[in-house]
């Protein structure tokens, strides 16, 4: 969930710097240029005043070259090339220079210049030049009209350079840039504390609700942190867990209190049937059916008691060898194996792992015992130890009929046993309980066809300790 939703925090928050940053760069070269527009609007303006009596006398008569105030007006835009490297001049109404600097430079026939020069000569100040681009190489034309007895007798015109403008924009920018990198990468971090503050009781919510499906019914969420409606859930989720787990812890309560009940009478009625059985010719069928059927019930009974406390048992975690382990419990059952006149071996190699020792060793006892019952004489069952790094496994192959598709989705289930196999002894709980075994240590079990033909049953425990 956290890489959605990180990547569109990221973005929209992009998208608001870009939204804010573009005008902005855009603002600070509008900015830029208008200073230098404003600069060049006082320079005309001072050229223009002094240009007023330099130009044509409106009798007609010429300028003399000589005339002190000419000798001035070029002095000053001489010099105003010189030092700023701007060109500036002095133009008749029909584009003649009066004064220009430098000499050879004129009024352009067309273009955003002669556009300029033509609007001053009509009597208004050019308009403010089209914006320039840092990338772009230009010049600011400007020009002003002289105006005398309120008639246009002149126009000054200068064209700037934009080489510094261009720079201070593109510093400027460069400035923006970095501040809204800057910003970009608060943002990015705020992004990654708001979503890891956002997400945390998610994730501690999906741990939780992983390890109650897995068995662990006193896990609970913490209801720290994160946004209201969150620890709200957390809250209802805890109320919820709690409420499951009392009707499980009353469901066991009544499987134990009836198994334990009923194992009195029972225990009676099969001494009694004993007692009669002694009335009786030997061999009886029907007291002998009768007998049979009261131990098998007298199993189920035992097999519902175990499987009541195995779901209700606190599981005693510890570092234990799983190799060792299972070596023992191969030992102990080939001498079973060998009356049955099957092969039973053990591939135990050192490994580590975090279970219950005794609740490890009845589930594997149940599935060898199970594996056992079902290979035929003559096969073999085959008992292999194995880890991956993060949890270690104990694989039992047996060499019997197997199960299909549809049954091997169904094994472990409470009382269920295959149509097939109903000759076999059992009370279908064996797994069960194996299962729950396994859960409250925090292990598993599964189970997959073994080829040619059997059963693989793969229990698995952690290698990684309890989190505290």
């Amino acid at each position: 969930m956290r890489t959605r939703l990180l990547p569109l925090l990221i973005v929209l928050m992009a998208a608001v710097l870009l939204a804010l940053g573009i005008p902005l760069g855009v603002s600070l070269a509008a900015a830029e240029q208008q200073k230098v527009v404003v600069d060049r609007i006082d320079d005309t303006a001072r050229f223009a005043a002094l240009a007023q009596w330099v130009t044509e006398r409106p009798s007609g008569s010429r300028i003399d070259v000589a005339d002190e105030r000419y000798e001035t007006l070029q002095k000053e835009i001489d010099r105003y090339e010189k030092v700023y490297g701007i060109r500036a001049g002095v133009f008749d109404r029909y584009a003649q220079p009066t004064v220009n600097a430098p000499r050879n430079w004129y009024v352009p026939n067309r273009g955003e210049g002669r556009d300029a020069f033509d609007e001053a000569r009509a009597g208004r100040r050019s308009h403010d030049p089209e914006q320039v681009w840092p990338w772009q190489r230009h010049w600011l034309v400007v020009a002003s009209p002289v105006i005398r007895d309120g008639d246009v007798v002149a126009v000054v015109v200068t064209d700037s350079p934009t080489g510094k403008m261009r720079s201070e924009i593109l510093r400027g920018w460069l400035v923006i840039a970095a501040g809204l990198v800057a910003a970009m990468l608060l943002a990015v971090g705020a992004a990654l504390r708001l979503s890891g503050w956002v997400l945390k009781p998610v994730r501690v919510l999906d741990t939780t609700t992983h390890a109650i499906a897995s068995g662990r019914l006193k896990s609970r969420v913490a209801v720290a942190g994160g946004p209201p409606e969150l620890r709200r859930l957390a809250r209802s989720f805890n109320e919820m867990a709690d409420n499951v787990e009392d009707v499980l812890e009353q469901q066991r309560a009544f499987v134990a209190d009836a198994s334990h009940q009923l194992r009195n009478p029972l225990a009676a009625l099969l001494l009694r049937i004993d007692l009669l059985a002694l009335e009786l010719p030997e061999g009886n069928e029907e007291i002998a059916s009768v007998r049979t059927e009261g131990k098998r019930l007298a199993q189920v009974l035992d097999d519902l008691l175990d499987l009541a406390l195995a779901e209700h048992v606190e599981a005693h975690l510890r570092l234990t060898d799983i190799g060792e382990l299972t070596a023992e419990r191969v030992a102990a059952w080939e001498p079973v194996a060998e009356s049955k006149g099957v092969t039973l071996t053990g591939t135990c190699p050192p490994t580590t792992a975090w279970a219950d020792p005794v609740a490890l060793s009845s589930a594997l006892d149940a599935v060898i015992d199970n594996a056992l019952k079902f290979t035929p004489e003559g096969k073999g069952v085959e008992v292999r130890v194995a880890s991956n790094g993060t949890v270690s496994s104990v694989v039992v192959a047996d060499g019997g009929p197997g199960l299909g598709d549809e049954e091997l989705a169904r094994i472990g289930d409470r009382f269920w046993r295959s149509p097939g196999h109903q000759n076999i002894k059992g009370s279908g709980l064996g797994l069960s309980i194996t299962r729950a075994l396994l859960a409250a240590s925090g292990g598993s079990i599964e189970y997959a066809h073994h080829e040619p033909h059997g059963l693989r049953v793969t229990v698995t425990v952690p290698r990684t300790g309890p989190t505290p």
